[in-house]
Formats: structure tokens, sequence, C-alpha cells
């Protein structure tokens, strides 16, 4: 064969070459990308080999066949559609060798940059990760959540822009030979009627192989998969409802648009609107109550201190046999503690919400700490490291109602770094207590009684700013080299920045007590919600219901409050307001309710009680998961009557009375 093709003229030789290599260009960029999707894909969800945060395991034959199969088509037909789309573009000359190597840049290589992208972002975050998420970590704001992840893409875009060098070089080289070279034939093209059998079998078999759960669970995993998926869902919503038969959770009634997955199931209406532990029963109604009464006479002050992505676990913590909260401790050993504290969701805007407000997800300001103590005559003051209005925070509790607000939008020139998201807003606590000095630093300022709120950031990613102090031993790790490889390094420099909190602390006790105020005082300290610290696997908040992300710290500096064995952030509220002397109920102590995203489109909604045991209800996979033991239980299985069936219900019926609640304040 060497001898035949070295007696063909030079371009016919050019031609074969090509033509041996083309054959090859589609197969191999399926080949190629699968494989290492297949490899990323298992390394991060071990969906073979099982593991921690990975519940569904491929392990039987079944499982494994209507994976590899449903994948494989997937695959196989987005790769094909793009060979087909990106011949068109190449008009002049779509047999050319430019096609082939345009085809082998463009979608290989874009499909791998797209999955490092991908898989980075997941490092960071996990699994669990969504569009309401990141929507989410811009406080709500598409625009700042885009910009929010611009800002960890410095390295990706500059890989972007070698390869685009690489690209221009390549076809600069090559430009005379791929000129000089005779087309050749289309190997993969299809007739109409191959076109109508591909198109008829890959819905039929995605439908099939998402009836195996594990399998569909795997799947969906796969980028080709969601492609497919997503426009199929599109031409299986019937009803328009925004589910379907390719949808998850299940559209159960595809013509009927009232009754789906996440509709708001109507109270006592003998229909359930979603489809989930039955109609449910509501009374009473959501009337704004009256301000709450603090007797005049001696009105104490109250700070709020509220520190972002603080663990309850901080508090009492000894890391290389030195107190990371000494201040801390000592608040809690002269004052009140809650046995056990927690976020309703891992993130800032929301948390903050509920803690001013007593609501999961409020509209307004009607009912917020805010108006409480303006109603009492207390001067209101804020001092936040963040931007207040990320996620319309400063206006649903009504922080600008305030005598004084200072927040990381107005000290512009004081951030830690020049980032422009809102989300991205760090201000140093030492910033803030030179601007309480300012405003409050003065005795005279405190003849009448004040409400003050401090918002600390130090313990935000990536857990250290200049101009920190370094209070426990050892270097802060570097935010380049934040890897799970380096977990010892990231959780030793959290724990500093914890540390570097309660010093500030230290410091404005230090000012009040100064100022004479101290005695009648009371100060108050929580967080917005946890931090995982890559010891559940993930690093960050609010993509888990765990105890790393969501048990925070509640102390009150006066001694005697009674404290419920449980409570959550909208409990909080009247605990303050009990504290500082109003006649207001006691919360209740019931179990907190938790939700990831959206509080009407969740992915997964929880309840955790007095001893810490937490179910969970995912949407996605329609399964129970129970805390005790890590069983995961699918909710169309569950014994009617069982111990399990009636914790599920009891967490769905909770879900539907929360959003009914939010309905009301609507009107």
């Amino acid at each position: 064969m060497s001898a035949e093709l070295a007696a063909l003229p030079e371009k016919r030789k050019l031609r074969v070459n090509w033509a041996a290599a083309a054959r090859f260009t589609l197969p191999a960029t399926i080949l190629l990308t699968l494989v290492a999707e297949l490899l990323l894909a298992e390394r991060k969800y071990a969906i073979f080999g099982g593991g921690f945060g990975q519940p569904r395991t491929l392990d039987s034959p079944l499982e494994i066949g209507a994976f590899l199969g449903g994948l494989l088509l997937c695959q196989a037909v987005v790769f094909l559609l793009l060979y087909r789309l990106l011949r068109r573009l190449h008009r002049k000359r779509p047999d050319s060798p430019l096609f082939h190597f345009n085809f082998l840049f463009f979608v290989g290589g874009g499909a791998l940059a797209a999955l490092i992208g991908k898989y980075q972002a997941l490092a960071f975050f996990s699994d669990a990760m969504s569009f309401q998420i990141i929507r989410n970590l811009g406080g709500g704001s598409l625009t700042d959540a885009l910009l929010y992840s611009l800002s960890e893409a410095g390295l990706m875009l500059i890989g972007g822009g070698f390869a685009l060098l690489f690209y221009a070089a390549v076809r600069f080289f090559f430009r005379r030979r791929w000129r000089e070279a005779v087309p050749f034939p289309d190997y993969w093209r299809l007739s109409r009627r191959q076109w109508l059998a591909l198109m008829a079998a890959t819905p039929l078999m995605l439908f099939a192989v998402n009836r195996v759960d594990d399998s569909r669970a795997a799947l969906t995993r796969f980028n080709a998969v969601t492609a497919i998926g997503f426009v199929l869902e599109q031409a299986t919503d019937f009803d328009r409802d925004g589910y379907s038969f390719y949808s998850f959770p299940l559209d159960r009634q595809p013509f009927d648009g009232s009754r789906h997955p996440y509709a708001l199931d109507f109270p006592n209406d003998g229909i359930d609107q979603d489809g989930l532990a039955g109609d449910f029963s509501f009374s009473g109604s959501q009337a704004a109550a009256p301000a709450p009464v603090i007797p005049a006479g001696n009105r104490p002050n109250v700070i709020l201190i509220v520190l972002e992505s603080t663990r309850a676990d901080a508090i009492g913590r000894r890391v290389d046999g030195r107190a990371v909260t000494p201040v801390l401790d000592a608040l809690a050993a002269h004052g009140s503690v809650a046995p056990r504290a927690y976020s309703h969701v891992g993130f800032t805007t929301e948390s903050l919400q509920s803690l001013f407000t007593g609501t999961l997800a409020p509209r307004d300001d009607r009912q917020s700490l805010v108006r409480d103590f303006l109603t009492n005559g207390y001067q209101v003051a804020t001092f936040s490291g963040q931007a207040e209005d990320f996620g319309d925070t400063a206006n649903l509790v009504g922080l600008r109602r305030g005598q004084v607000f200072v927040d990381g939008t107005m000290l512009k020139d004081q951030r830690s770094g020049a980032f422009a998201a809102q989300g991205s807003v760090n201000v140093d606590g030492k910033v803030l207590l030179r601007e309480f000095d300012r405003r409050l630093g003065n005795p005279q300022a405190w003849q009448r009684p004040h409400f003050v709120y401090l918002n600390f950031q130090s313990a935000h990613f990536p857990y250290f700013n200049p101009g920190m102090d370094r209070v426990l031993p050892g270097e802060p790790i570097a935010r380049a080299d934040i890897a799970i490889g380096n977990r010892d390094r990231v959780a030793q420099t959290y724990w500093n920045a914890i540390a570097y909190n309660d010093r500030l602390i230290g410091a404005l006790l230090e000012r009040l007590r100064r100022l004479g105020v101290l005695e009648n005082t009371i100060v108050v300290v929580t967080a917005d919600h946890g931090e995982s610290l890559f010891d559940d696997g993930f690093l960050g908040h609010g993509h888990m219901l765990n105890d790393q992300q969501t048990r925070i710290p509640f102390i009150l500096s006066r001694p005697g409050v009674a404290m419920p064995p449980v409570i959550g952030l909208d409990d909080m509220r009247a605990l303050i307001l009990r504290a500082a002397g109003a006649s207001v109920a006691e919360p209740s102590g019931r179990p907190v309710f938790q939700f990831l995203g959206s509080l009407d489109r969740p992915g997964a909604i929880g309840m955790v009680d007095a001893q810490g045991r937490r179910f969970v209800f995912d949407f996605l996979q329609e399964t129970l998961i129970d805390s005790a033991g890590g069983r995961s239980l699918r909710y169309a299985e569950l014994a009617p009557g069982s111990a399990e069936k009636s914790a599920a219900d009891a967490l769905l019926n909770e879900w539907a009375r929360q959003r009914w609640l939010r309905h009301l304040q609507g009107g």
C-alpha cells in the first residue's frame, strides 16, 4: 500500500491522506469528548464506584446498559447535528481540510473547554448547583451572578486567548497546503429516512432510560443529555406549565396547567395541585401584628452582629491549642445561647431577611426589627461590610429608615477588592469600627437607646484579605491555591478569619465600655449561614442542607433568656425583642424548615429537629433522605402510615404552608 501511495501524484497523495483522516473526524471527536466527560463525572460523582454524596450508583447490568445506550445516542446526535451545521457554514469548501480542523477546534475543543469550566465551578460549589442557586449568588440579579462568576474565570479567559493564538498559527502555517487539497467524500451524510429514524429513536430511548432511576440520575450529569432533554421537555410541555414527560419532577397532569410540580397548593380545596402529600390544611392568617412595645424607663441598647459564613462549631474551638473565639466564648458563658440554631437557606440575602422580619420570604418591611425599634423611640444605625442593596435586602427590611446607614457600597474606596459585583463587596471590619467611632463614638450620641446592626465579612471566601490580622499561627492560603488537596490550609485560613472577627467584637465591646453604655446593652451575635470547608466534600455554602452549611451560632449577652431547644433565623426577631423587654410570644421550638434555591421552586427542602435529625426531600429524585443512617427512600415507595411517610408528608406540608403564608403576604 505504501508503494502504491508513493506512485501517486502529489495532489492525489494529499487527497488520500486527508480522506483517510476525514473519515474519523466525527467519531474521534465523539469518543474523545465522551471519554473525558466520563472520567470527570466518575471522579466527581462516582457514578460507577459509589461513594460520598452519591446515593445512586450504576451497579447492575440493566442500569449500566441503559446509561451507556442513552449517553452514546445523545452524544452522537448532538455532535452529528453540530457536524452538519458547521458544514453548512463552510459553503464554499465544505469538504476541505479547513472544515475538519474547525470542527476539531471549535466543536471538540469547545466541548472540552466547557467541561473544564463546568467541573472547575463544581469544585467550588457542588452538583446541587442550579440556575436558581447561581441566581441566588447574585442576590437575585443575573447580572451580579455573572459578575460573581467572572471573578473566578480569569485563568480560563487567558487559556482561551492562547487557544485562539494557536488556531491562528495553525491556519497560517497550513493555509497553502489546505488550498491545494482536493475535496473528498462526505462520509457522514444521512438520508431523510435515516434522519427520521434517528429523531424517533432518540426520544424513545431517553424516555425508556429515564424510567431507570439510577441511570437517569447519572445521565443528568452529561451535557449532551441535558441539551436533548431540554428540547424534549419543551416539545412535550403540552399545557405550557413548565413541566412535561421529560422534566423532573415528571408532570403527572400533562394537559392541566393548574396541576404540576411546584404548583401552589391551595389549602382545603380538595385538590392536590403539586401532586405531593395530598391537599394540605391551613388555618389562620398572615395579618401583620402591631409593633411590639418595649416598656419605657430603661430600654436597653441592642447591638446585632451578623458574622458572614460562620459555623456554629467555631464557638469554643481551639486550633493549635489556642482559642479561636475567646471573646464570644466569654459572652456565651455569661449570657444566653441557643442549643441549636439554623439558617433556613445558605445565602446571605434570604438569611438576613428572615432574621430581621421573622418570616422566610418577606415581601416588604411591614414587620421588621428596624420598624420595631424605631416605633419604640430607638435610634437605628447600620454598619455593614457588604452591599446591603444586594438582593434588595436594605429595602425589604427597611435598613435605610434608620438614622445612620453605612455599607460597602458607600465605602467604595475602602473595599478589600475592586471587583464590581455587589455580591463581592467586602469592607474590612476595622473600617466599620472607624465609621462607628465617627458617628457613635461620643457619649452624647447615646442619649436615646440604640439599635445597631453590624455585619462583618472576614469569613467570606477567600477567607483572607489585606488588612486582616493573623490571629492564629500559619500563613493564609493564596486564593489560587484553594483546592481540596489543601483543605487543611483552607480551614486554617478560615479559622483565622473567625478569630479576627472575634477580635473585632472585643474591640467593639471595649468601645461600648468606654462610652459607658455596655452595662445597658444587649449584644446579639449570629451568622447568616455556615460554610463547608471540604469536610463534607464541598467548599462554600448554599448547595447542601447539612450542619456545616446551615448550623450557626446565636448568642445573647443577657443571661436568663429562655431559649427553645432548636431555633431558625425566623425565630431570632422574637428572641431579640423578648430580651429587650417586649411582650412577644416565645418561639415554639418546632423543627426548622430549610430549602435550597428559592422557596417556590426549591431543589430540596428539609427540616431539622432539636436532636439534630434532619429529613430532606429531593425534588429531582423525589426521594426522602434521613440523616439518621443516611438512608435515601423513594417517596412513591414509602408505606402508608410508616414513620418515613409521615415525616415526608409533614415536611411537604410545611413547605406548602410557608408558600401559602408568602402568598397571603402578597394579597
